[in-house]
């Protein structure tokens, strides 16, 4: 019996201690919460008892984390707080002789990446990053069908990936929108799409080159569009009541007990306006990436468009793949985990060089994501098996995909391509 304990409560928690304790409890046992927020953990005790019919855990302030590892002596520690802190919970827990499943981004910036895998090394603890996209039956049958040879080498990619107004709009009303806490989309959001190259294509990157910035949400882009009308955050506001991008806590029980009731403690506000100050992340980004291979990706990412989703195509020597995913819009937390991810629709079209183009089947899963995420939290809970794709991505995926985006927030800042193999040394 492998034992677990989770470090951060807040809206990606669930997805992991939620499957512990429903799915996995002949050969997984949850043992405790840390968090800074103590009011956030008792919610998360109450979920356990409520939805899964499992008895309440000890809990631990973040202070108390290495007390935690002492006291509970888990086997594998579940990292799943604010981005910039994850390297500090990830390191502590392998010097402390535990093993570490975190969400992605695996931490935010070279430095911090360099620690971790520095950390690896003189501990020889295991890191696993969660990157559920690679399960997607849709993403693996990409895999699939470029390994098998069927366009031949792949020289060029085009990647566009559109975030609406529900999704999109909430990485402005969070923590996300401060820079230093999620390294911005680039990194936050787009080490899925970098790691899916990476994957797809099974190589690394090499060179990249950013350009973008906050076009659309921001207190300035609104008051150049003629808004004349702001509000700091939704709750309380009259202003809010008629805005479709704000966010309102008191309407879902469920963000009201993990966040408006939490506030009293760590003064966090999950509704903040996502045409306030303060927000220093980009809307608007296009990157250009050369990969060992010489395969060149061309990357945009747009979070406030009227579509969810994605479009990409691969141009090889022997042909070309065309996919278009759309997914389900969702608010993180606001509603069932499963609409996470869900396909809406999608198509893959192959295009061979001399030949008649023809739409390759897939059958979706149950589950978020396409069905990927109960196959990610089989591969990390459950017995591994055999996996011709390779999915469980280790520290190295965790920091090859991460190391796209921080290159290309150096990108950003100097207006110069950055070498990745530059920022971190393995």
């Amino acid at each position: 019996m492998k034992k677990y304990v989770l470090v951060g409560t807040g809206g990606r928690a669930e997805f992991f201690y939620g499957a512990i304790v429903r799915d996995f409890r002949e050969t997984c046992k949850l043992v405790a919460f840390c968090d800074l927020n103590q009011t956030r953990m008792d919610y998360a005790n109450r979920l356990l008892e409520e939805r899964y019919n499992h008895p309440k855990i000890n809990t631990y302030v973040h202070t108390d984390f290495e007390k935690m590892i002492e006291l509970e002596k888990p086997d594998t520690v579940v990292v799943t707080t604010v981005d910039r802190t994850h390297h500090t919970y990830i390191i502590k827990a392998m010097e402390l002789g535990c093993h570490v499943i975190t969400e992605k981004p695996m931490t935010v910036d070279a430095e911090k990446c360099q620690a971790i895998i520095d950390a690896t090394k003189r501990t020889g603890k295991e890191v696993r990053v969660a990157f559920n996209y690679r399960y997607a039956p849709h993403n693996t049958k990409i895999r699939e069908l470029i390994m098998n040879d069927v366009i031949g080498q792949v020289n060029s990619v085009h990647f566009e990936w559109a975030l609406d107004t529900q999704h999109g709009a909430d990485y402005f009303r969070r923590w996300h929108r401060d820079k230093r806490n999620s390294g911005g989309l680039l990194v936050h959001k787009s080490t899925h799409h970098f790691d899916l190259v990476n994957f797809w294509l099974d190589t690394k990157p090499e060179t990249v080159y950013a350009t973008g910035g906050l076009r659309f949400y921001g207190r300035e882009n609104a008051e150049a569009r003629g808004v004349t009308q702001f509000y700091q955050r939704a709750y309380g506001s009259e202003y809010a009541k008629n805005d479709p991008f704000a966010i309102h806590l008191e309407g879902n029980d469920h963000l009201k007990a993990m966040y408006l009731d939490a506030e009293k403690e760590d003064g966090y506000q999950r509704d903040q306006s996502v045409f306030g100050d303060g927000i220093n992340i980009e809307d608007t980004l296009g990157v250009l990436v050369t990969y060992k291979n010489k395969a060149i990706l061309n990357y945009s990412l747009n979070a406030y468009l009227p579509w969810e989703g994605y479009m990409v195509s691969f141009n090889g020597t022997k042909g070309r793949i065309e996919v278009r995913i759309r997914e389900q819009s969702y608010i993180n937390s606001g509603g069932s985990k499963d609409e996470e991810g869900r396909v809406k629709e999608k198509s893959i079209i192959v295009m061979p060089m001399f030949g008649k183009p023809y739409e390759v089947e897939v059958i979706e899963g149950k589950g978020g994501h396409g069905g990927g995420d109960p196959i990610l939290l089989q591969d990390i809970f459950g017995t591994p098996v055999k996996d011709e794709f390779n999915r469980a991505a280790s520290h190295v995926d965790g920091a090859m995909s991460i190391l796209t985006g921080i290159a290309g927030n150096i990108s950003l800042n100097t207006g110069q391509a950055v070498k990745v193999d530059e920022l971190i040394k393995f």
